[in-house]
């Protein structure tokens, strides 16, 4: 199904997004606010942030096309490091991040952890399993927690 734009809309950069795109993006994810919250972080690539009322026209068009087949969704930029608070083994790969130094400044909070760097980390090979944080199984999040902890060893020698 392809999205349908009213005649005569105008999709902006820079203009808030729209109702009907808050329903259509909604209705796709089920009604499920993890879900939209996961399309929000990749479209915006920032894991801070989960609002749809925070995106662009634009970036709402983005998700709904890329929801309904419309254009594929694009691997490279994809944020791997996604993480679920209340999940405890995300929450000790955060307490290894700041272990291991990775980290980028922050105006608000001094420090915060590069997610970045976790995210081109995992699509590595040094990375134990390939595959995004919120689809690990507990057992993977192990191993990735121990090669986590190897590289802090290595760090603190």
């Amino acid at each position: 199904m392809a999205t349908k734009v009213k005649p005569n809309e105008t999709i902006g950069d820079h203009l808030p997004i729209l109702t009907w795109q808050v329903n259509r993006i909604m209705k796709n994810c089920q009604y499920k606010d993890d879900i939209k919250a996961e399309w929000v972080q990749w479209v915006t690539g920032d894991v801070k942030r989960t609002s749809l009322k925070s995106i662009t026209q634009a970036q709402a068009k983005k998700i709904i096309m890329t929801q309904e087949g419309s254009t594929p969704v694009n691997k490279p930029s994809e944020n791997w490091a996604t993480f679920d608070k209340s999940n405890q083994k995300h929450r000790v790969i955060l307490s290894c991040m700041y272990q291991a130094q990775w980290t980028v400044p922050s105006d608000k909070y001094g420090e915060i952890p590069d997610m970045e760097r976790l995210s081109n980390f995992l699509k590595s090979d040094r990375s134990p399993v390939k595959k995004p944080l919120k689809d690990m199984q507990p057992f993977e999040l192990e191993k990735v927690i121990a090669a986590l902890n190897g590289i802090i060893k290595s760090i603190h020698k």
